[in-house]
């Protein structure tokens, strides 16, 4: 079966879902969630969203310079739901959803209590790619809650992070598969 040439990144799924939060200027909150995100470097660690232009989310890490990827459980899939609503800039997603700021460690931006772990980010360049602005950020501190690591280990049936697929389509990745062979 073919498929429209727009819709291609439904077969890519499921995808990893965040909420990345931000902070304006003057202090005021935001959150959304991104799916077009995926890690860019590890030397040195960089990470990439892809925002539309008019996103309050790329105008605050525009006018900050920092942003954080808040990983989300399947438990807060509804209160994901609630930040992808247009809010008027100056509305806090975080309070609409009933969820929780918390003081970052590096960055002006708050971080989500109730997520699971959290990347901190610095802005470190853009790029303009057709209807979206590629966002590369440095990761400056990353932390995961106690009890969604074992032996060192993000433990993903315990976490069970949301991923995206397409519209109010989502998966709550629970299960962890290893490859045979050498």
């Amino acid at each position: 079966m073919e498929i429209a040439t727009s819709g291609f990144y439904e077969i890519l799924s499921p995808r990893c879902t965040v909420l990345i939060s931000t902070v304006d200027k003057d202090g005021k909150a935001n959150a959304a969630p991104f799916s077009f995100v995926t890690p860019v470097s590890s030397d040195p660690p960089l990470l990439l969203f892809a925002a539309t232009p008019a996103r309050h989310t790329l105008a605050n890490a525009r006018e900050t310079g920092d942003f954080v990827f808040n990983i989300v459980p399947e438990e807060l899939l509804d209160k994901l739901w609630t930040c992808s609503k247009a809010f008027p800039k100056g509305v806090s997603e975080i309070e609409e959803a009933g969820l929780t700021q918390r003081k970052s460690k590096h960055v002006r931006a708050p971080s989500i209590e109730e997520c699971i772990g959290w990347i901190e980010c610095q802005v470190e360049f853009e790029k303009e790619a057709g209807d979206h602005i590629l966002v590369v950020g440095r990761v400056v501190h990353a932390e995961c809650k106690d009890e969604y690591m074992k032996e060192g280990q993000f433990n993903v049936s315990k976490a069970k992070p949301v991923m995206h697929i397409r519209g109010r389509r989502f998966v709550a990745a629970e299960r962890i598969v290893h490859a045979k062979g050498d």
